[in-house]
């Protein structure tokens, strides 16, 4: 994007009802047509040499919402309303997305413009555009990741841990396979976690491994085997008691000892018998 020359701006943008929907909607449209180049130029673009046309730029959400001092999210929305009522055209990719303007030359393209921008680096301002971008995009995935492991943190669908986490890890695969669950989504599948299972934890936990491990979408019926904690002793839980001794009663009755005879046993041990 070059610092000297201009664009044109015409009146009639006013009635156009997708530009002028609000003044986030104008704001964006004019980043794109500002930074757009105005000659063919080389630049890298994926790892690749590519000639950006008169009209096209290489940019991202987070990059026009900095400079627009949008929210990257509704930029989206924007960029998306713009492509479908074919004012733009876009090639996205995971790290940043080409915008071609439409029309372009129709609109922007004549000679006194092009003498004006005669001296502008065009090679250099793409270089310089791309840096940044680089930036933004990093700085984007640190921030959704931090995001994502906030929201990790913060979520509680189930009291049990153990369930709770094999939740998020459904929700989690459901992302990763094109199928987000909206809030009403969770509440179904959690009610259909409740029925299918009732009060049984570990039969949750079963359900929902199942479906993950498969990719699936959906929460099935489980037939295989539960994998449960085993139960604990409790003469064995007394016996790692500190402060605890077991006698044999009988031994004492045998011996002709009597119940009394457990007055040899010293005051703290009769108690903790």
């Amino acid at each position: 994007m070059s610092d000297t020359g201009f664009v044109k701006l015409y009146r009639k943008m006013l009635d156009n009802p997708v530009v002028c929907k609000d003044a986030d909607h104008i704001a964006v449209w004019i980043y794109i047509l500002l930074s757009a180049t105005w000659q063919p130029c080389e630049i890298m673009f994926e790892g690749k040499k590519t000639t950006l046309e008169p009209g096209q730029l290489v940019t991202g959400r987070q990059a026009i919402g900095v400079h627009s001092k949008i929210n990257e999210y509704k930029v989206q929305r924007i960029l998306k309303l713009f492509e479908s009522e074919q004012l733009i055209a876009q090639q996205t990719t995971p790290r940043n997305r080409l915008i071609s303007v439409l029309n372009w030359n129709q609109y922007q393209s004549n000679a006194q413009q092009n003498a004006q921008q005669l001296h502008n680096s065009c090679t250099t301002s793409a270089q310089q555009s791309a840096h940044k971008q680089e930036e933004y995009k990093k700085k984007e995935e640190e921030e959704e990741y931090k995001e994502d492991k906030n929201k990790y943190k913060q979520q509680r669908y189930f009291d049990f841990d153990e369930l709770n986490d094999a939740f998020m890890s459904y929700i989690e695969m459901r992302k990763k396979i094109k199928a987000p669950m909206t809030d009403k989504a969770i509440k179904i599948a959690i009610n259909k976690l409740n029925k299918l299972a009732s009060a049984d934890d570990y039969k949750k936990i079963a359900i929902i491994n199942e479906s993950v491990l498969n990719n699936w979408k959906g929460l099935y019926e489980y037939n295989g085997k539960i994998e449960r904690p085993e139960k604990p002793d409790p003469i064995q839980e007394k016996l790692e008691t500190p402060g605890t001794i077991f006698f044999d009663v009988n031994k004492y009755l045998k011996e002709e000892r009597g119940i009394d005879g457990l007055d040899s046993i010293g005051k703290q041990e009769r108690k903790n018998w």
